[in-house]
Formats: structure tokens, C-alpha cells, sequence
């Protein structure tokens, strides 16, 4: 491998901060100017994501098949490719039908482009030594909101909401692209997994009967964790400003996250060759209850919650990658990691109708209290997990 790790690394951070910008946090920025110039319905703008989610997560098995086959040099850079064209199809949207097609886009762009992807090529590229690979990538990747929401917001100020896509189309493909063809290494083309290994959605042909169990405690738990971080993700400002706090505070609070992210990301990096991933993921599940807890009980406290939360975020992102890699090995790691993600997107998919249907029937404080309880029940998921740290 001719590529050393320094400039695997940081050109697959630098293209997720960008890819990232230019599909999850997208939104974020765009709904309201859409909305202002098409008169479109609210609703149906937020679902794009929610419907991107959704595809990403159908899409997610077949992707870490092809990352495993081929490596992750083609499938990321293929990623670039397909969220260009979603960028321009939503830019040229005419109505609402159009513009959830260029998320169904979108979504296979996200599932062949984001984390998951990413740590799946850094498991075939340096097997049991990824996971400071993953780590980096995570820390680069914690600034995508810092910079891409200014951008966003920028670029809708000088060229408009579709100017803005059809810009960030040039990002991925004049940016995004050439960091993936000229960053990672050509891998050699693996033998595909016979029919039996990699049809149906059990983790059987690629598991041991003995690490079954494990298997689905992990899916669940990155499940649980994706939905009640996505709920927080989308409706945080808004809980916060339904119990009191002004739209500047709230705001303010919510930037905390990045920060207290970016920070666990720095302090996992220096302690990751003292301790097993499994406390990594035990450690995130525990700071994300406490955290939500913190707020839920306390709003004085809020910012120390929020804190707290972020920190369990920021690791969160490493376990979801270090983990599986761990407990089940470098062999077929990134179709594994695929499954792992289906579930787990397809929840997403659906977490933010699930925070705003709680908001209107329980109200900022019973969606604060569902969100601490399933933080909490998810501890469940963990505790069976520690036999493979103590080994």
C-alpha cells in the first residue's frame, strides 16, 4: 500500500465533512428558504431527509458487499458522483413530487458515502488497526456543521436555496471526487461471498453461532442511539425553547454539541490502545442518559447536559465503527457493518415524525423524558457486550 495512513485519513475526513454538508446537514439551512420561495408544505421539505435516511439504510447491505468485493476507493468515489446529481436534480425540483425523487437520490449517495462506508473502507484497509483510522475520520468529520452551515447559509444569501445545491454538486464532484480517486489506494478485487453468504438480512454466514447474541445487542444499541440522537438532532432548539428558553440561548446550547464531540474524539484518540471499543460504546450510552437526564431535570443545568450529551455522541460515532470491527473481526467487516446499518438508518428515517408526533402529545418535557428512557433502557444493550473487553 502506497498511500501512508496521514493521507488516507485526511482526505476521507475532508471529503466527510463535505459530503456530509452537502446531504444530512443540508436541510438545516435550506427548509425555510425552499419553503419561502416554492410555498411547498413544511412538512414535505423536512421528509426529504427522512426519506433519504430511508433509502440509505435499504441500500446500506449491498454497499459494504461492494466495499468488501472491491474496496472503498470506487464505492466512495461513486458516492460523489450519485450526491452530485441529487444536489442538481433537487435545484431544478418543479414541485414536491420532484424534489423527494432527488432525495430517493440523495439517499443512495448517503448510504454509499457517509460513516458507515467510510469505517467499512478503513476495516479492508487496515483491519484490526483501524480504529485510530476511524477516529481521525470522526474528528474531521465533527466540523462538518461547523462549516458547512455558514456556507449553506452563505451561499443561499448571494445565489439562492437552488443556486446552493447546484454549488455543493460542484463541491462533490470537484472536491469531494478527486479526494476519494487520489486519497485511498486501489485495493485488489476480492472473490464475492457465495449466494448463501450474503442473501437474507441474519447475520448467520458471517457471524459465529457463539457471537450471534452480540451481534444483535450491538444492532440494537446503534439503533436506539440513532433514533434518539436524530430526535434530539432535529427537535433540540425547539425543546429548549418550549421549556423557556430563548431562541438565542437555545441556539447557543445546541452549538455546545460540536465542541463536547470533537473534544471525546481527541481524548479517545490518546486512550484508544488502554481500553477495549466496548467501553468506548458503554461509556457514550451512559453520558447520552446522563446528559438528557441533566436537561430533562435541571434546565438550569441545561448547558452541562448538553455537555454531556455531545461528549456521548462524539464517542458514539467511534463505536459504531470500532465495535463490530472488535468483537467480529476484519473477515467481511464491511458487509457486517452494512447490516449493522440498515436498521439503524431506517430508524433514522423515521425519528424525526417520531420527535414531533411526542412533541404535540406529551409536550418538550414527555419527549425529553421518552428520549432519557430509551438512553437508559439502551444501557440493556451494553452490559452483556463488557465479556468481550475482559477478554
Amino acid at each position: 500500500m502506497r498511500h501512508p495512513r496521514w493521507l488516507v485519513v485526511s482526505a476521507l475526513g475532508i471529503a466527510q465533512i463535505l459530503a456530509w454538508g452537502s446531504s444530512y446537514y443540508l436541510i438545516a439551512v435550506l427548509a425555510r428558504p425552499i419553503q419561502a420561495d416554492t410555498g411547498w408544505n413544511y412538512t414535505w421539505i423536512a421528509g426529504g431527509l427522512s426519506l433519504g435516511f430511508l433509502i440509505s439504510g435499504l441500500v446500506s447491505p449491498k454497499v459494504g458487499r461492494l466495499i468488501d468485493q472491491f474496496g472503498g476507493r470506487p464505492v466512495l468515489g461513486g458516492s460523489a458522483i450519485i450526491l452530485a446529481l441529487g444536489m442538481v436534480l433537487l435545484a431544478v425540483a418543479p414541485n414536491e413530487l420532484a424534489y423527494l425523487g432527488a432525495w430517493v437520490v440523495l439517499g443512495i449517495g448517503m448510504g454509499a458515502g457517509l460513516y458507515d462506508p467510510a469505517f467499512a473502507a478503513l476495516g479492508r484497509l487496515y483491519g484490526d488497526q483501524a480504529r485510530s483510522a476511524i477516529t481521525l475520520t470522526t474528528l474531521w468529520g465533527g466540523f462538518a456543521s461547523t462549516l458547512c452551515w455558514p456556507l449553506s447559509q452563505m451561499l443561499v444569501n448571494y445565489v439562492g436555496w437552488r443556486g446552493t445545491c447546484l454549488a455543493y454538486a460542484g463541491i462533490d464532484l470537484a472536491i469531494v471526487l478527486p479526494l476519494y480517486l487520489f486519497g485511498l489506494p486501489r485495493e485488489p478485487r476480492q472473490p464475492p461471498r457465495p449466494a448463501t453468504q450474503t442473501a437474507g438480512s441474519a447475520p448467520a454466514s458471517l457471524v459465529p453461532a457463539g457471537l450471534r447474541l452480540s451481534f444483535w445487542l450491538v444492532a440494537i444499541n446503534t439503533t436506539v442511539s440513532a433514533v434518539v440522537m436524530t430526535v434530539i438532532s432535529v427537535h433540540l432548539i425547539a425543546l429548549l425553547q418550549d421549556r423557556g428558553t430563548s431562541a438565542e440561548a437555545a441556539v447557543a446550547l445546541g452549538a455546545l454539541i460540536g465542541p463536547a464531540q470533537v473534544g471525546a474524539r481527541l481524548v479517545e484518540m490518546v486512550l484508544a490502545r488502554k481500553h477495549h471499543p466496548v467501553w468506548t460504546m458503554g461509556i457514550a450510552t451512559v453520558l447520552t442518559a446522563a446528559g438528557l437526564a441533566l436537561v430533562f431535570a435541571a434546565p438550569a443545568f441545561a448547558a452541562a447536559g448538553i455537555l454531556l450529551y455531545g461528549t456521548g455522541a462524539g464517542l458514539r460515532s467511534i463505536a459504531r465503527g470500532s465495535v463490530p470491527l472488535a468483537i467480529f473481526g476484519r473477515d467481511g467487516y464491511a458487509t457486517l457493518l452494512g447490516r449493522l446499518a440498515m436498521p439503524a438508518l431506517i430508524a433514522q428515517s423515521a425519528a424525526p415524525a417520531l420527535g414531533a408526533a411526542l412533541l404535540n402529545l406529551s409536550g418538550p418535557a414527555g419527549t425529553l423524558l421518552a428520549m432519557v428512557a430509551l438512553a437508559a433502557l439502551n444501557l440493556a444493550s451494553v452490559l452483556p457486550l463488557l465479556k468481550h473487553a475482559r477478554r
